[in-house]
């Protein structure tokens, strides 16, 4: 099977007044067709940067390197009218704020039909049609009626599926959601994630959700790809990483996150210390500092990441950033 997004040894870097700040470091994974993919990482894991490089969204004073390949072809540094051919269309990406992201000063009809008119060369009545179908389809009530409504006559939730619905319009392969829940209330949170399920089942859409919650995921995704510093530090399937994982970060995330099963209500411990600072990386293991595994491979050699034994589930391989030979405390079935 050919990869959707095929990304190989991604490096982006930032010129700041301080020095160079290395916001991605030598990452490499790719998307199947009708695959879900979470990232997941503490803010500032490069989680984003990593999307927007591949959109070729950074800021001026950004760099990047590598290899981007979306359907066999490298899109990595083409010129902005060509890669508006691919974003947007067949490669759309759900920001983080809503309210940021739609034009305050536009009806929602003018956003929406613009994409149809620009992308797919519709005719301005075909374009609203459709652009009330998708609202429809994202469960906006009384679609019709608030069509031409401001971005500030919708509720949160409202806008982040007007969001949603734009994204789609043109019905794309990859669809980029980042951190599509977040400053949600739990009911529309759970509205918008069985939303983002029925798309893939509906419409076999790829996803890639971008999240630092690692309890958004478990129900979409069927690989988990898990960032600290700038780095992929493990992946394996949804189940190997939650029940099974074999890097101490991901153990720390998980340790973290609040969880009702069987045995009860149990302990959350959170991860001591901070992130490295990315302007200076400390030699060795990025983790070390905050590593209860940590010994002394760990401070002068970075670990690579390599591929380990074969999970359970979709996408079977795993893959780990750690000298560890193997993580023997699993987490509680």
């Amino acid at each position: 099977m050919t990869a959707i997004l095929d990304v190989r040894k991604l490096d982006t870097r930032f010129a700041a007044p301080d020095g160079e700040v290395h916001a991605v470091n030598d990452v490499s994974f790719h998307i199947d067709p009708g695959e879900s993919v979470g990232v997941v990482g503490e803010s500032g894991s490069g989680k984003t940067q990593i999307f927007l490089s591949i959109m070729g969204l950074l800021a001026k004073n950004g760099r990047v390197g590598g290899s981007v390949r979306y359907r066999g072809k490298e899109i990595l540094g083409l010129p902005p009218r060509e890669l508006n051919r691919i974003r947007g269309v067949t490669m759309s990406m759900i920001f983080q704020d809503p309210m940021t992201s739609l034009n305050p000063y536009l009806r929602i009809s003018r956003q929406m039909t613009e994409v149809l008119v620009e992308h797919k060369g519709m005719h301005e009545a075909g374009a609203r049609r459709r652009s009330i179908e998708l609202l429809d389809r994202v469960g906006i009530p009384s679609a019709k009626a608030r069509f031409d409504l401001y971005p500030h006559e919708f509720s949160g939730g409202m806008r982040q599926r007007v969001m949603i619905a734009m994204a789609l319009l043109c019905e794309p392969d990859l669809l980029i959601a980042d951190e599509p829940t977040t400053a949600l209330d739990v009911t529309i949170q759970a509205q918008i994630l069985e939303l983002m399920a029925d798309l893939k089942r509906d419409f076999g859409t790829a996803i890639i959700m971008i999240t630092h919650d690692l309890g958004v995921v478990a129900g979409l995704c069927d690989r988990v790809m898990v960032m600290y510093a700038g780095r992929v530090v493990e992946t394996g399937s949804v189940r190997d990483i939650f029940y099974r994982p074999q890097h101490p970060y991901t153990l720390g995330l998980l340790r973290s996150m609040p969880r009702i099963d069987k045995h009860g209500a149990t302990q959350l411990t959170a991860i001591p210390g901070q992130p490295p600072n990315l302007q200076a990386l400390p030699p060795g293991c990025v983790y070390q500092e905050r590593c209860p595994f940590a010994f002394e491979r760990c401070q002068a050699d970075v670990p690579a990441l390599r591929s380990i034994a074969a999970g359970e589930g979709p996408g079977k391989e795993r893959a780990k950033a750690c000298h560890l030979e193997r993580l023997e405390e699993e987490v509680p079935a």
